[in-house]
């Protein structure tokens, strides 16, 4: 696929329909995303205090052929102090645009714009276990597979192991 196919860029007001479908639709956030229903209005109050962007994270739009396919997410992690942080990101596609690699090429994006706007060193990721299209998108989006996180999600009435990725800056 094209990269240029496939374009982050900040939410708008006209945006907010895919963080709200996110919200009440178990297949919009897809089965590994899905912890419950959430609250539909929460998007947009954060859209309006602060443009789904702060200091410590932020969310931003994917496109595919200029249509809206998903959003991208980064939070700042700390390690110990405050010194010590790096980025953690994570991809949410709506049904009908995943195993195209639209998720890869986006998170390969959000890598070189974390590391093209500051000064860290590490963006990490982490996925469900059984996430298989997951972890292959992130190994093609060039992150390294560091182990298993046991029992760190709760999902379908049980605790569930995560992998977790990460990319370095060269």
């Amino acid at each position: 696929m094209d990269d240029a196919r496939v374009v982050l860029r900040p939410a708008t007001a006209e945006d907010l329909w895919v963080f709200e479908r996110q919200a009440v639709e178990p297949d919009a956030a897809g089965v590994f995303n899905w912890s419950g229903f959430r609250d539909v209005r929460a998007a947009r109050r954060r859209f309006e205090e602060n443009g789904l962007i702060t200091a410590d994270g932020g969310c931003l739009v994917v496109e595919h052929d200029r249509a809206v396919v998903g959003t991208v997410v980064w939070n700042r992690v700390w390690y110990g102090t405050a010194a010590w942080w790096c980025w953690n990101v994570g991809i949410s596609l709506l049904p009908e645009y995943r195993g195209k690699g639209v998720g890869t090429l986006a998170q390969r994006h959000l890598v070189a714009y974390l590391f093209g706007t500051g000064p860290v060193q590490r963006v990490e990721a982490y996925t469900d276990v059984e996430n298989l299209a997951e972890q292959r998108a992130l190994e093609k989006a060039g992150f390294v597979r560091e182990g298993v996180l046991r029992a760190t999600q709760f999902r379908e009435g049980r605790w569930r192991d995560m992998v977790m990725y990460s990319v370095v800056r060269r």
